[in-house]
């Protein structure tokens, strides 16, 4: 049953993407060029679809956080840690460059698949080479210090 009830939380997902706008690259990139604000050409609309998420988010996190544990998970897994380091920086900001380049991020590429555009096949693609890179360089990493001590 839980497989269901994830597919249509899923569903309901890729639907909102599809309504706002956010699985379509041209209306993201309107709303990032603010250069666009002198000509009358930004569009504003996807900062209401942010700022609605981001308010379902906050008052989803109190709520669930208020029970003993997860619908479909044994315990909750928050971070551990609450420091800023460099990936914490990095991560968002390479993030925030490919959205600002491609216009597209992970949820509403999947969600663009359905389009069957080759741009959208394409980030799809690179978003997971640049994932297995990610995590083979993070993997590097404690092998790295170790070698910098001897």
């Amino acid at each position: 049953m839980s497989v269901v009830i994830q597919f249509a939380i899923g569903l309901i997902f890729g639907l909102g993407l599809v309504i706002s706008g956010m699985s379509n690259p041209a209306k993201v990139l309107n709303f990032l060029d603010l250069a666009a604000i002198r000509n009358g050409a930004w569009d504003p609309s996807l900062a209401f679809v942010m700022m609605g998420a981001v308010a379902t988010a906050f008052i989803g996190f109190r709520l669930v956080l208020k029970r003993q544990r997860p619908v479909f998970a044994e315990a909750f897994h928050l971070p551990a840690r609450s420091d800023i380091d460099s990936r914490v920086v990095s991560g968002p900001a390479i993030f925030g460059i490919g959205w600002g380049l491609a216009g597209l991020c992970p949820g509403p590429a999947f969600v663009a698949l359905g389009y069957g555009t080759s741009a959208s096949i394409l980030f799809v693609i690179a978003m997971f080479a640049g994932m297995a890179i990610a995590r083979a360089f993070a993997n590097r990493q404690p092998a790295l210090a170790v070698q910098s001590q001897k």
